[in-house]
């Protein structure tokens, strides 16, 4: 009977070891599946983050473009001659050199532009803010 006994204390010892063992495999396989999913779904987000930049880079490069064919526009149909021709020209001057610093640089020469402006002028900077955070408060404010 102690022998019986002692058998049967070893079997349970073994089906809890066996369970045990068990466990911590499925365990580890469903971490390794977690890891992989996740894994999978940075790779997607970073593929549609990737995508909407592109877009905005052709967007700001056909805004660019557009520019430049509207400066063409301005040049042959405004004045050619005179106070107003003098201004047509500046205007469409403005506009072709806007059109190509923004075909050549993007959305990203202006976030570097900007970056290094601020880092120029930081206490111009710091005021404009304020004053655009002022000027949208009133402007939500009056709302209300």
């Amino acid at each position: 009977m102690a022998n019986t006994f002692t058998k049967a204390k070893e079997d349970a010892k073994n089906i809890g070891t066996d369970i045990k063992n068990k466990a911590q495999e499925v365990g580890s396989q469903a971490m390794d599946k977690a890891r992989d999913v996740a894994s999978e779904a940075s790779h997607m987000a970073s593929d549609v983050a990737h995508n909407v930049g592109k877009r905005a880079e052709d967007a700001t490069s056909s805004v660019g473009s557009g520019m430049k064919s509207l400066a063409s526009q301005v040049r042959e149909h405004g004045p050619q001659a005179g106070t107003f021709g003098s201004a047509t020209s500046a205007v469409a001057d403005t506009l072709e050199s806007g059109g190509k610093y923004l075909q050549e640089h993007g959305l990203q020469g202006i976030g570097e532009d900007l970056t290094n402006l601020i880092r120029r002028n930081p206490i111009p900077a710091v005021l404009v803010c304020i004053g655009v955070g002022f000027m949208l408060s009133r402007a939500l404010s009056s709302r209300s």
